[in-house]
């Protein structure tokens, strides 16, 4: 990996859902110090050397904003971040015009209101980001939603077709699920869109519907940071040795935002949903054990996962295999962020519209086309990445 960020020309807003929060504020803090030559690019995968001539936006040339429903300025946020050791706080005092300028364009987010139809939330948000980008004169905007997990939404008839949602839109309070409202304004601005999060967002075949229609590029959901990312490196092992897996059993040990909300049963399952699907891609059906999710709030930003894997081999001799990952989960998330964000523009200026599966390395949950199959095997999912930006692949 180079220390020396890609530069290419044009500028690229980056408009993030939930933007005060831990990922979001990462992620403007190290586009900044890496722009700035502070810090190397650790972590960001468009940096290698496999992307150097994938004429991605330039780290230096993003310019942040987004929604939120707090109020808490960047810098604090900041400042609380590097405390909880995600950063060092010797980063910050080069860092205060960054953040001041992404603070000064975050606007609040849509709050539930029973009284209103979502029509005018989603006229309200959708404004925001078109003024972002005129202000600017961006050559185009990318939302990249970073918010907190949701429970699994409630399907609704409106949800079916784009024509039903509108017409509920206009007329009923509470039709989206506040993700997919989020993702809807991204698409009325013409916007491409990432879900970092297990959330509906875009799922929803009326968006998706939209975004074809608009010719729009979306990847999601929910993005591979740590345990997920082991089990698809590993997962492959064991299937490519002929060796049985009786069970994989995960604990995982959060604090901070994201331990809070997994901490509701509803939102864990989301989650868990996740997480389990690449491993039941890989093995099959019939590996037993569940993924439990504790939170510790004193562990602030940190986080542990630890798993048990059970497997058989020759003349059914019985294994285990043990990991434990610790690490911090604001800082594994920022990079992927920042990647997805300079690689959804970057298929954007191709023509690419639609679910953008070559971006599946990022994710748990991959998003496809109707009828594709998914791929969760993490050396093919990157060599995949790697020859579509290439050019191999167009």
């Amino acid at each position: 990996m180079s220390d020396t960020p890609t530069r290419a020309p044009g500028r690229t807003g980056v408009w993030f859902v939930g933007a005060r929060g831990s990922v979001a504020t990462t992620a403007v803090v190290g586009a900044a110090a890496v722009g700035a030559g502070l810090v190397p690019p650790t972590g960001m995968v468009a940096e290698l050397d496999d992307f150097r001539d994938a004429g991605l936006p330039a780290v230096d040339g993003l310019v942040f904003g987004g929604h939120d429903v707090t109020d808490t300025p960047l810098a604090k946020r900041a400042e609380e971040l590097a405390a909880g050791g995600v950063f060092p706080p010797e980063l910050l005092p080069a860092l205060g015009t960054a953040l001041s300028a992404a603070d000064r364009e975050i606007r609040p987010g849509a709050r539930p209101d029973a009284g209103r139809p979502q029509e005018e939330a989603a006229r309200a948000l959708t404004e925001d980001i078109v003024s972002f980008r005129d202000r600017h004169e961006l050559d185009q905007v990318v939302v990249v939603d970073v918010s907190s997990t949701e429970p699994p939404a409630v399907p609704r008839p409106a949800h079916d077709s784009l024509s039903t949602l509108e017409e509920a839109l206009a007329h009923v309070p509470d039709v989206l699920p506040p993700s997919s409202l989020y993702a809807y304004a991204a698409l009325r601005a013409d916007c491409g869109h990432v879900a970092f999060t297990p959330s509906p967002g875009l799922r929803l075949p009326a968006l998706r519907e939209l975004a074809e229609l608009r010719g729009l590029p979306y990847a999601g959901s929910d993005g591979k940071t740590g345990e997920t990312l082991v089990r698809t490196a590993l997962g492959p092992m064991f299937a490519h040795r002929a060796l049985r897996v009786r069970s994989w059993s995960g604990t995982n040990l959060l604090g901070g935002g994201d331990g809070a909300t997994l901490a509701d049963p509803e939102a864990a399952r989301s989650k868990n949903t996740s997480k389990r699907t690449g491993l039941t891609a890989m093995l099959g059906e019939g590996v037993e054990g569940l993924t439990h999710i504790d939170y510790v709030p004193s562990m602030g930003e940190l986080k542990t996962a630890w798993d048990h894997i059970a497997f058989e081999g020759f003349l059914g001799t019985s294994m285990t295999l043990q990991f434990t990952w610790q690490g911090v989960d604001s800082a594994l998330a920022a990079p992927l962020v920042l990647d997805l964000a300079r690689f959804v523009a970057r298929s954007r200026e191709h023509g690419a519209a639609g679910p953008q599966e070559q971006l599946a390395f990022f994710f748990k949950d991959p998003v496809r086309a109707e009828g594709s199959p998914v791929e969760h095997r993490l050396v093919a999912q990157f060599e995949a990445l790697r020859a579509w930006y290439a050019g191999d692949a167009r």
